[in-house]
């Protein structure tokens, strides 16, 4: 099985640590391969950044499908293009954060999750609605560390993010905490192991491993998302700052 991993940004230093994230995840016998943009912005923390980088995940994940990929992940929690990209493809598109939070409300009765900064809350609270999940939402906290400098201290990183989780589960209700962005990759055991450590524990999910063993199971069943949902869009001219091998 080929699993092709979009990272969203023109940050390919982290191409290498997020094909870790993801194969490490994955079971034996399924090949990732990580794919940078070409322009962009170099992290994605505003709905700027999200408009700004779309074209370029969509052209890469029309590229995906043409190279043979088997299912398509977009390395990111704002889930960027994942409904226009999903008018494109026929294989699987999978968001980390739709993936992930869907999981989160099967396992617990309320999830928080944990965003970038305090201005990524109400958008975040707009994905939770936008996947019909408002009634199992605990809350959306910010941990206010940008994401270029998330692994500067990784410790201090694991020590704020803890703190932040425990308030969500002893002052929001929160039962299952859903890390909100993929450069946390990896960490999830550290959190869930804080809060057992202040006599809170609950489960932590890694989105990264949540997405690709969504998309395993997705091809495994022979199943994508419906076109009646996600039908393709009209033919008609399309212009755009870079050459993107849509259909028109």
């Amino acid at each position: 099985m080929d699993v092709f991993v979009i990272n969203p940004t023109i940050t390919s230093r982290w191409n290498e640590g997020t094909q870790h994230a993801y194969a490490s995840a994955a079971r034996p016998g399924t090949r990732v391969t990580v794919l940078s943009l070409d322009w962009g912005t170099a992290s994605i923390e505003s709905q700027r950044d999200e408009v700004l980088i779309t074209p370029g995940v969509l052209g890469r994940a029309v590229e995906a499908e043409q190279a043979g990929a088997d299912a398509v992940i977009v390395d990111c929690m704002a889930d960027p293009g994942l409904q226009a990209a999903r008018e494109l493809l026929d294989i699987p598109f999978v968001g980390p954060a739709q993936a992930s939070m869907h999981l989160a409300a099967m396992l617990g009765h309320k999830f928080s999750f944990l965003t970038v900064f305090d201005q990524d809350v109400p958008p975040a609270e707009d994905l939770v609605n936008r996947y019909g999940l408002s009634s199992k939402l605990a809350s959306v906290r910010a941990f206010n560390i940008p994401v270029l400098a998330l692994e500067e201290d990784v410790d201090e990183t694991v020590r704020v993010l803890v703190e932040l989780a425990e308030k969500a589960v002893r002052e929001d209700g929160a039962h299952v905490i859903v890390p909100g962005c993929t450069g946390l990759a990896g960490l999830a055991p550290r959190i869930q192991a804080g809060l057992r450590e202040r006599d809170c524990e609950v489960p932590v999910l890694d989105p990264p491993s949540v997405a690709v063993k969504v998309a395993e199971s997705l091809v495994d069943l022979g199943q994508s998302h419906s076109k009646r949902t996600y039908a393709p869009p009209p033919g008609k001219e399309l212009r755009w700052p870079t050459s993107i091998p849509f259909t028109t």
